[in-house]
């Protein structure tokens, strides 16, 4: 296979398709650490042809954390024009107090993964493995870093989290800032929560939040 430019971050894609595995999928997640608000994963299945295209959007398929608000967007509308197939899936703070974080991680990456259109033959997943899901996978330490497939869905999964804690949960729950912080602890949160106490999407098996509800019940 020729190499272009943009080969770097392609190299697990092109081990697998170099053994005729050509439908790949990349699973990342986001909103693990978050005190409120759902965890978010993306699956993300790209034409293996942008290994060796020149389109200059692919520069910013990187770890979303890495990339400005801004350009991230664009980004992801470029991801969206050019997937086969793009899967959202979520589990609810309720469901993260009552199997625990990384169990709802997991299945939030099933729910993703199940949306697929076609199914994937290989699955590359950002540092977690998913024994319930019956396809071949790799976990990937820092996947998002190392794949292209998986940074695609880093952003993606980013994406619909943020716009959901902006324009949904932040509406809904007026005075926590969700808009601001998107459920992390920062300062702003932390004094909302002082004042108001936690809402219904705050993660009651999370601290602070856990403290806050002892307090109340005892």
């Amino acid at each position: 296979m020729q190499k272009s430019l943009n080969v770097s971050g392609w190299e697990y894609e092109s081990s697998l398709l170099e053994r005729n595995i050509d439908v790949i999928a990349g699973i990342d997640e986001v909103g693990r650490g978050p005190l409120a608000g759902p965890v978010v994963a993306a699956a993300v299945i790209l034409p293996l042809d942008l290994i060796t295209s020149n389109e200059t959007w692919l520069s910013d398929v990187r770890d979303s954390k890495q990339v400005t608000p801004t350009r991230r967007a664009a980004v992801c509308v470029h991801i969206h024009e050019r997937a086969i197939s793009v899967g959202i899936g979520a589990a609810s703070p309720s469901e993260i107090d009552t199997i625990g974080i990384a169990a709802a991680t997991r299945r939030a990456m099933e729910r993703a993964i199940e949306c697929l259109d076609p199914q994937p033959t290989h699955l590359l997943i950002d540092a977690m493995k998913l024994p319930a899901i019956d396809i071949p996978q790799t976990s990937i330490i820092k996947g998002d870093t190392l794949s292209k497939s998986i940074a695609a869905a880093s952003i993606v999964a980013k994406e619909n989290r943020d716009a959901l804690m902006r324009d949904v949960l932040d509406v809904r729950y007026p005075g926590y800032g969700f808009a601001g912080h998107k459920g992390y602890g920062s300062k702003m949160h932390m004094e909302a929560l002082k004042r108001l106490g936690p809402c219904p999407v705050h993660r009651r098996s999370f601290a602070p939040i856990r403290n806050m509800v002892s307090v109340e019940s005892a």
